[in-house]
Protein backbone atom coordinates (compact mmCIF):
# COMPACT_ATOMS: atom_id res chain seq x y z
CA UNK A 1 0.00 0.00 0.00
CA UNK A 2 1.30 3.58 -1.17
CA UNK A 3 2.14 5.81 2.04
CA UNK A 4 0.28 8.66 -0.01
CA UNK A 5 -3.02 6.29 -0.22
CA UNK A 6 -5.94 7.80 2.17
CA UNK A 7 -9.69 7.39 1.92
CA UNK A 8 -12.45 9.71 3.67
CA UNK A 9 -15.99 8.67 4.44
CA UNK A 10 -18.74 11.34 4.34
CA UNK A 11 -21.15 10.11 7.63
CA UNK A 12 -23.23 13.01 8.46
CA UNK A 13 -26.45 12.45 6.63
CA UNK A 14 -29.48 11.78 7.09
CA UNK A 15 -31.54 8.84 5.21
CA UNK A 16 -34.63 10.33 5.82
CA UNK A 17 -36.12 8.41 3.28
CA UNK A 18 -35.37 5.10 5.26
CA UNK A 19 -37.98 6.46 7.92
CA UNK A 20 -38.86 4.91 10.28
CA UNK A 21 -35.12 2.95 10.82
CA UNK A 22 -33.65 6.01 10.10
CA UNK A 23 -33.52 8.62 12.65
CA UNK A 24 -32.39 12.00 12.98
CA UNK A 25 -30.55 10.69 15.76
CA UNK A 26 -29.66 7.58 14.47
CA UNK A 27 -29.31 7.81 10.52
CA UNK A 28 -29.27 4.73 8.33
CA UNK A 29 -24.94 4.68 8.33
CA UNK A 30 -25.06 3.18 12.02
CA UNK A 31 -27.72 1.01 11.63
CA UNK A 32 -27.36 -2.82 10.09
CA UNK A 33 -29.63 -2.50 7.47
CA UNK A 34 -28.58 -5.65 5.93
CA UNK A 35 -28.68 -8.08 9.20
CA UNK A 36 -24.97 -8.94 8.52
CA UNK A 37 -23.80 -7.75 12.15
CA UNK A 38 -22.05 -4.72 11.10
CA UNK A 39 -23.58 -1.14 10.12
CA UNK A 40 -23.46 0.34 6.98
CA UNK A 41 -20.61 2.73 7.93
CA UNK A 42 -18.60 -0.14 9.64
CA UNK A 43 -18.60 -2.19 6.17
CA UNK A 44 -17.68 1.11 5.01
CA UNK A 45 -14.27 1.11 6.85
CA UNK A 46 -13.81 -2.58 6.13
CA UNK A 47 -14.08 -2.28 2.61
CA UNK A 48 -11.54 0.57 2.50
CA UNK A 49 -9.13 -1.20 5.05
CA UNK A 50 -8.81 -3.08 2.11
CA UNK A 51 -7.17 -0.07 -0.02
CA UNK A 52 -5.83 1.84 2.72
CA UNK A 53 -4.42 1.27 6.15
CA UNK A 54 -7.32 2.45 9.09
CA UNK A 55 -4.48 4.75 9.90
CA UNK A 56 -5.35 6.71 7.03
CA UNK A 57 -9.10 6.38 6.47
CA UNK A 58 -10.44 9.84 7.81
CA UNK A 59 -14.38 10.03 8.86
CA UNK A 60 -16.37 13.43 8.34
CA UNK A 61 -19.64 13.36 10.19
CA UNK A 62 -21.93 15.89 12.20
CA UNK A 63 -21.07 16.75 16.09
CA UNK A 64 -23.95 15.47 17.41
CA UNK A 65 -23.38 11.44 16.14
CA UNK A 66 -19.85 11.96 18.39
CA UNK A 67 -20.80 8.66 20.29
CA UNK A 68 -22.42 6.73 17.40
CA UNK A 69 -19.12 7.61 14.92
CA UNK A 70 -16.97 6.66 18.18
CA UNK A 71 -18.89 3.47 18.85
CA UNK A 72 -18.61 1.99 15.59
CA UNK A 73 -14.96 3.63 14.16
CA UNK A 74 -13.05 0.44 15.64
CA UNK A 75 -9.02 0.91 14.39
CA UNK A 76 -9.45 4.68 13.56
CA UNK A 77 -7.44 7.25 15.42
CA UNK A 78 -9.18 9.92 17.19
CA UNK A 79 -7.42 12.66 15.39
CA UNK A 80 -9.10 11.10 11.81
CA UNK A 81 -13.01 11.77 12.99
CA UNK A 82 -13.91 15.31 11.98
CA UNK A 83 -16.97 16.71 13.22
CA UNK A 84 -18.80 19.34 11.59
CA UNK A 85 -20.97 21.75 13.76
CA UNK A 86 -23.67 22.53 10.78
CA UNK A 87 -25.11 20.44 7.78
CA UNK A 88 -23.38 22.25 4.61
CA UNK A 89 -23.77 19.30 1.85
CA UNK A 90 -21.21 17.47 0.56
CA UNK A 91 -18.74 20.28 -0.79
CA UNK A 92 -17.73 21.90 2.82
CA UNK A 93 -17.24 18.24 3.89
CA UNK A 94 -15.05 17.35 1.90
CA UNK A 95 -12.92 20.54 1.68
CA UNK A 96 -12.50 20.43 5.60
CA UNK A 97 -10.67 16.65 5.03
CA UNK A 98 -8.91 17.86 2.03
CA UNK A 99 -7.42 20.93 3.82
CA UNK A 100 -6.97 19.05 7.22
CA UNK A 101 -5.14 16.41 5.11
CA UNK A 102 -3.15 19.00 2.88
CA UNK A 103 -1.32 20.42 5.86
CA UNK A 104 -0.24 17.03 6.75
CA UNK A 105 0.51 15.16 3.30
CA UNK A 106 0.19 17.40 0.04
CA UNK A 107 1.21 14.57 -2.02
CA UNK A 108 -1.98 12.45 -0.90
CA UNK A 109 -4.32 10.99 -2.96
CA UNK A 110 -7.65 10.04 -1.61
CA UNK A 111 -11.08 7.89 -2.34
CA UNK A 112 -13.64 9.86 -1.07
CA UNK A 113 -16.67 7.75 -0.32
CA UNK A 114 -20.08 7.87 1.22
CA UNK A 115 -20.67 5.91 4.61
CA UNK A 116 -24.10 4.17 3.25
CA UNK A 117 -23.32 2.35 0.24
CA UNK A 118 -23.78 -1.30 -0.11
CA UNK A 119 -21.47 -3.64 -2.09
CA UNK A 120 -21.51 -7.03 -3.60
CA UNK A 121 -18.19 -7.83 -5.34
CA UNK A 122 -15.72 -6.44 -3.05
CA UNK A 123 -13.03 -7.50 -4.55
CA UNK A 124 -13.81 -6.22 -7.82
CA UNK A 125 -14.17 -3.42 -5.23
CA UNK A 126 -11.31 -2.99 -3.96
CA UNK A 127 -9.22 -3.73 -7.39
CA UNK A 128 -10.93 -0.67 -9.13
CA UNK A 129 -10.45 1.87 -6.28
CA UNK A 130 -6.62 0.58 -6.26
CA UNK A 131 -6.73 1.48 -9.81
CA UNK A 132 -7.94 4.53 -10.13
CA UNK A 133 -6.30 5.89 -7.35
CA UNK A 134 -2.80 4.63 -8.58
CA UNK A 135 -3.91 6.36 -11.60
CA UNK A 136 -4.88 9.79 -10.19
CA UNK A 137 -1.84 9.97 -8.01
CA UNK A 138 -0.57 11.00 -11.29
CA UNK A 139 -3.26 12.60 -13.08
CA UNK A 140 -4.23 16.24 -13.26
CA UNK A 141 -8.26 15.07 -13.50
CA UNK A 142 -10.89 14.57 -11.08
CA UNK A 143 -12.02 11.08 -11.28
CA UNK A 144 -15.66 9.45 -10.25
CA UNK A 145 -17.02 6.42 -10.21
CA UNK A 146 -20.01 5.42 -12.40
CA UNK A 147 -22.08 2.89 -12.28
CA UNK A 148 -23.40 0.38 -14.91
CA UNK A 149 -26.98 0.76 -15.02
CA UNK A 150 -29.05 -2.21 -15.26
CA UNK A 151 -32.44 -0.57 -15.74
CA UNK A 152 -33.64 3.18 -15.75
CA UNK A 153 -33.75 3.70 -12.29
CA UNK A 154 -35.18 7.34 -11.26
CA UNK A 155 -33.20 7.87 -8.27
CA UNK A 156 -30.06 7.95 -9.14
CA UNK A 157 -28.18 10.82 -11.28
CA UNK A 158 -26.16 9.95 -14.53
CA UNK A 159 -23.16 10.95 -15.97
CA UNK A 160 -22.44 10.60 -20.05
CA UNK A 161 -19.30 10.17 -20.66
CA UNK A 162 -17.52 10.38 -23.90
CA UNK A 163 -16.44 7.38 -25.53
CA UNK A 164 -13.85 8.66 -27.70
CA UNK A 165 -11.85 10.32 -25.01
CA UNK A 166 -10.22 8.00 -22.61
CA UNK A 167 -7.52 6.93 -20.82
CA UNK A 168 -6.31 4.26 -23.21
CA UNK A 169 -4.87 1.19 -22.27
CA UNK A 170 -4.52 1.15 -18.16
CA UNK A 171 -6.07 -1.56 -15.77
CA UNK A 172 -9.54 0.10 -15.27
CA UNK A 173 -10.11 2.51 -18.38
CA UNK A 174 -11.88 6.11 -17.44
CA UNK A 175 -13.43 8.43 -19.71
CA UNK A 176 -14.10 12.00 -20.05
CA UNK A 177 -17.21 12.89 -18.61
CA UNK A 178 -19.85 15.17 -20.98
CA UNK A 179 -22.73 15.89 -18.41
CA UNK A 180 -24.00 15.18 -15.06
CA UNK A 181 -27.73 14.99 -14.93
CA UNK A 182 -29.80 14.52 -11.75
CA UNK A 183 -32.37 12.56 -11.10
CA UNK A 184 -34.40 12.22 -14.32
CA UNK A 185 -38.19 11.17 -15.00
CA UNK A 186 -38.88 7.76 -16.25
CA UNK A 187 -39.12 8.73 -20.12
CA UNK A 188 -35.58 10.19 -19.93
CA UNK A 189 -33.99 7.67 -17.70
CA UNK A 190 -35.45 5.17 -19.85
CA UNK A 191 -33.40 6.92 -22.76
CA UNK A 192 -30.37 7.47 -20.92
CA UNK A 193 -30.38 3.43 -20.24
CA UNK A 194 -30.68 2.41 -23.85
CA UNK A 195 -28.30 4.87 -25.44
CA UNK A 196 -25.51 2.69 -23.73
CA UNK A 197 -23.46 6.38 -23.22
CA UNK A 198 -24.74 7.07 -19.27
CA UNK A 199 -23.96 5.63 -15.86
CA UNK A 200 -25.18 5.78 -12.46
CA UNK A 201 -23.36 8.44 -10.39
CA UNK A 202 -21.86 6.89 -7.52
CA UNK A 203 -20.91 9.82 -5.54
CA UNK A 204 -17.48 7.98 -5.18
CA UNK A 205 -14.82 10.60 -5.70
CA UNK A 206 -10.80 9.84 -6.44
CA UNK A 207 -7.82 12.62 -6.64
CA UNK A 208 -5.26 14.22 -6.05
CA UNK A 209 -5.10 16.42 -2.89
CA UNK A 210 -3.31 19.38 -5.87
CA UNK A 211 -5.75 18.76 -8.07
CA UNK A 212 -9.29 18.93 -5.96
CA UNK A 213 -7.58 22.14 -3.88
CA UNK A 214 -6.98 23.91 -7.42
CA UNK A 215 -10.51 23.28 -8.96
CA UNK A 216 -12.12 23.61 -5.52
CA UNK A 217 -10.22 27.49 -5.28
CA UNK A 218 -11.09 27.44 -8.63
CA UNK A 219 -14.65 27.36 -8.78
CA UNK A 220 -16.19 27.76 -4.60
CA UNK A 221 -13.38 30.39 -3.98
CA UNK A 222 -15.94 31.85 -1.33
CA UNK A 223 -16.19 28.42 0.60
CA UNK A 224 -12.34 27.60 0.41
CA UNK A 225 -12.01 30.66 1.41
CA UNK A 226 -13.16 30.07 4.77
CA UNK A 227 -11.25 26.84 4.93
CA UNK A 228 -7.65 27.47 3.45
CA UNK A 229 -5.68 30.57 4.57
CA UNK A 230 -5.73 30.41 8.35
CA UNK A 231 -6.84 26.94 8.07
CA UNK A 232 -3.15 25.85 7.64
CA UNK A 233 -1.65 26.89 11.05
CA UNK A 234 -4.80 26.04 13.02
CA UNK A 235 -5.20 22.17 11.70
CA UNK A 236 -4.28 19.98 14.02
CA UNK A 237 -4.10 22.01 16.72
CA UNK A 238 -6.13 22.83 19.85
CA UNK A 239 -7.76 26.07 17.78
CA UNK A 240 -9.08 23.55 15.31
CA UNK A 241 -12.43 23.12 16.98
CA UNK A 242 -12.93 27.22 16.84
CA UNK A 243 -11.76 27.28 13.33
CA UNK A 244 -14.48 24.91 11.83
CA UNK A 245 -16.78 26.85 13.96
CA UNK A 246 -16.71 29.86 12.17
CA UNK A 247 -16.07 28.02 8.56
CA UNK A 248 -18.91 26.23 8.83
CA UNK A 249 -21.16 29.18 10.30
CA UNK A 250 -20.48 30.88 7.18
CA UNK A 251 -19.98 28.45 4.56
CA UNK A 252 -22.75 28.11 1.27
CA UNK A 253 -24.62 24.96 1.52
CA UNK A 254 -23.29 23.16 -1.70
CA UNK A 255 -22.64 19.88 -2.93
CA UNK A 256 -19.51 18.44 -4.85
CA UNK A 257 -21.31 17.65 -7.70
CA UNK A 258 -22.66 21.12 -8.24
CA UNK A 259 -20.09 23.21 -6.94
CA UNK A 260 -17.26 21.59 -9.34
CA UNK A 261 -17.98 18.16 -10.99
CA UNK A 262 -20.33 19.96 -13.18
CA UNK A 263 -18.62 22.87 -13.79
CA UNK A 264 -14.54 21.96 -13.87
CA UNK A 265 -13.07 20.83 -17.51
CA UNK A 266 -11.39 18.07 -15.61
CA UNK A 267 -13.82 16.19 -14.57
CA UNK A 268 -13.71 11.82 -15.67
CA UNK A 269 -15.32 8.88 -14.81
CA UNK A 270 -14.36 5.34 -14.76
CA UNK A 271 -17.24 2.86 -15.39
CA UNK A 272 -17.56 0.20 -12.77
CA UNK A 273 -19.60 -2.80 -12.22
CA UNK A 274 -19.45 -4.02 -8.36
CA UNK A 275 -22.87 -4.49 -7.26
CA UNK A 276 -23.56 -1.18 -6.05
CA UNK A 277 -26.45 0.41 -4.38
CA UNK A 278 -26.69 3.82 -2.29
CA UNK A 279 -29.39 2.40 -0.42
CA UNK A 280 -31.17 5.44 -0.21
CA UNK A 281 -34.81 4.39 -0.08
CA UNK A 282 -36.76 1.17 0.82
CA UNK A 283 -37.40 0.47 -2.67
CA UNK A 284 -33.52 0.57 -3.34
CA UNK A 285 -33.50 -1.95 -0.08
CA UNK A 286 -36.23 -4.08 -1.39
CA UNK A 287 -34.34 -4.30 -5.12
CA UNK A 288 -30.56 -4.75 -3.28
CA UNK A 289 -31.58 -7.40 -0.93
CA UNK A 290 -30.73 -11.16 -0.91
CA UNK A 291 -32.73 -13.72 0.91
CA UNK A 292 -36.51 -13.02 -0.58
CA UNK A 293 -38.68 -15.71 0.74
CA UNK A 294 -40.74 -17.20 -2.04
CA UNK A 295 -43.51 -14.55 -2.59
CA UNK A 296 -40.72 -12.21 -2.85
CA UNK A 297 -40.50 -10.63 0.52
CA UNK A 298 -38.00 -9.12 2.76
CA UNK A 299 -38.93 -10.45 6.17
CA UNK A 300 -36.81 -9.51 9.75
CA UNK A 301 -37.85 -10.15 12.87
CA UNK A 302 -40.49 -11.59 15.26
CA UNK A 303 -43.44 -11.97 12.38
CA UNK A 304 -45.97 -14.45 10.90
CA UNK A 305 -46.45 -14.01 6.93
CA UNK A 306 -49.24 -14.85 5.12
CA UNK A 307 -50.80 -14.40 1.26
CA UNK A 308 -48.14 -11.72 1.03
CA UNK A 309 -46.21 -10.76 -1.97
CA UNK A 310 -43.43 -8.35 -2.36
CA UNK A 311 -43.47 -6.84 0.69
CA UNK A 312 -40.46 -5.66 3.42
CA UNK A 313 -41.83 -6.76 6.87
CA UNK A 314 -39.21 -5.62 9.87
CA UNK A 315 -39.69 -6.08 13.29
CA UNK A 316 -37.28 -4.46 15.61
CA UNK A 317 -38.74 -5.58 18.58
CA UNK A 318 -37.93 -8.75 19.14
CA UNK A 319 -40.96 -9.19 22.13
CA UNK A 320 -42.89 -7.69 19.74
CA UNK A 321 -45.10 -10.50 17.18
CA UNK A 322 -45.89 -8.54 14.06
CA UNK A 323 -48.36 -10.70 11.86
CA UNK A 324 -49.06 -9.57 8.05
CA UNK A 325 -51.52 -11.38 5.84
CA UNK A 326 -53.07 -10.71 2.51
CA UNK A 327 -50.78 -7.47 1.47
CA UNK A 328 -48.95 -6.64 -2.02
CA UNK A 329 -46.00 -4.78 -2.41
CA UNK A 330 -46.24 -2.95 0.82
CA UNK A 331 -44.06 -2.11 3.33
CA UNK A 332 -44.10 -2.81 7.35
CA UNK A 333 -41.49 -1.09 9.46
CA UNK A 334 -41.90 -1.48 13.36
CA UNK A 335 -39.17 0.57 14.99
CA UNK A 336 -38.89 1.67 18.65
CA UNK A 337 -41.62 4.50 18.80
CA UNK A 338 -43.19 3.97 15.29
CA UNK A 339 -44.67 1.80 13.00
CA UNK A 340 -45.34 2.29 9.23
CA UNK A 341 -47.66 0.45 6.96
CA UNK A 342 -47.64 1.96 3.29
CA UNK A 343 -47.69 0.96 -0.32
CA UNK A 344 -44.06 0.03 -1.27
CA UNK A 345 -43.55 3.40 -3.30
CA UNK A 346 -40.87 6.02 -2.52
CA UNK A 347 -43.24 8.91 -3.07
CA UNK A 348 -45.67 7.34 0.29
CA UNK A 349 -42.36 7.86 2.55
CA UNK A 350 -42.18 11.16 1.13
CA UNK A 351 -45.44 11.83 1.92
CA UNK A 352 -45.38 10.55 5.28
CA UNK A 353 -42.71 12.66 6.33
CA UNK A 354 -44.44 15.72 5.30
CA UNK A 355 -47.33 15.03 7.11
CA UNK A 356 -45.45 14.16 10.42
CA UNK A 357 -43.99 18.07 10.14
CA UNK A 358 -46.78 19.32 9.05
CA UNK A 359 -49.30 17.86 12.14
CA UNK A 360 -46.32 18.80 14.43
CA UNK A 361 -44.64 15.02 15.12
CA UNK A 362 -41.14 16.31 14.26
CA UNK A 363 -39.98 14.36 17.27
CA UNK A 364 -40.70 10.89 15.50
CA UNK A 365 -38.21 12.30 12.43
Amino acid sequence: MSSNKYCIIMAGGVGSRLWPLSRNTRPKQFIDFLSTGRSLMQMTIDRAAHIVPKERILIVTNEKYRDLVESQAEGIPAENLLYEPYRRNTAPCIAYAVYKLFSKDPDATVMITPSDHAITDECNFVDTMSAVMDYAATHDQLFTIGIKPTFPNTNFGYIQFNKDVNTGDTPKRGYQVKTFTEKPDLDLATVFFESGEFLWNSGIFIFNLKTIKAEMERYLPEMTDLFNPKGKKVYNTAGEKDFIEHSYNNSPSISIDYGVMEKTRKAWVFPADFGWSDLGTWESVFEYAAGKDAEGNIIHGNTIISGTNGSVVISKNPKKLIVVKGLDNYLVVDSDNALMVCPRRDEQVKEILVDLTAQDKGEYL
